[in-house]
């Protein structure tokens, strides 16, 4: 359990420099240049999520199970993952309604990912885990929130439709490819039994 608590306050961490220290963000950036200090967020980073993974998966091995989840609670999970995939591919392309709309799309994303995941995974890593993604987005979004009243950040204007479209016929896709490969090579256990 510790190398998953190791690797989710490095992954989680170093996503949170922006809303803990902003002062210092900005000042690494005038010191070192924007894509210095993209190369050290990112292997800082890269680092935090390959020993979340490791630690996550150590930590199964002997679980502390709190609940089991009834098997109908998969479908609702697969239901929203659908909202999911849209929504991180909207958070990729241009601003079109739906971004405009949800303002952040990812971290949208992240808050449905985690607690879809919390509904059927009811283990000590899982809670741990999926629990540190929903509170990190709560307190990120409340950050982005603060940024923008203060004049920091602004909200996505709507575009044309057509970023849209391309949202929901991409995480369409990139739902079906999580069903049916995705998900069972990058975590190793398929999102619904039987595939």
């Amino acid at each position: 359990m510790i190398w998953l608590i190791i690797g989710l306050v490095l992954f989680l961490g170093v996503h949170s420099v922006r809303i803990a220290a902003p002062e210092f963000r900005q000042a690494q950036i005038e010191a070192r240049g924007m894509n210095a200090w993209k190369g050290i967020y990112s292997l800082a980073s890269l680092a935090g999520f390959v020993i979340l993974v490791w630690g996550f998966g150590m930590a199964r091995q002997d679980p502390v199970v709190f609940w089991t989840a009834p098997a109908w609670m998969s479908h609702v999970v697969a239901l929203l993952m659908v909202a999911v995939m849209i929504l991180l591919v909207a958070a990729q392309v241009p601003a079109g309604r739906i971004k405009a709309a949800v303002k952040h799309p990812t971290l949208l994303a992240v808050k449905i990912w985690a607690l879809a995941h919390l509904l059927v995974n009811g283990d000590l890593a899982s809670v741990v885990l999926f629990g540190g993604f929903l509170a990190w987005a709560v307190v990120d979004r409340i950050s982005e929130k603060k940024r923008l009243r203060a004049g920091i950040t602004r909200n996505p204007v709507a575009g044309p439709v057509k970023w849209d479209i391309i949202s929901v016929a991409g995480g369409l896709v990139l739902y079906v490819l999580f069903i049916l490969y995705l998900h069972k090579w990058l975590i190793g256990v398929p999102p619904i039994i039987g595939l």
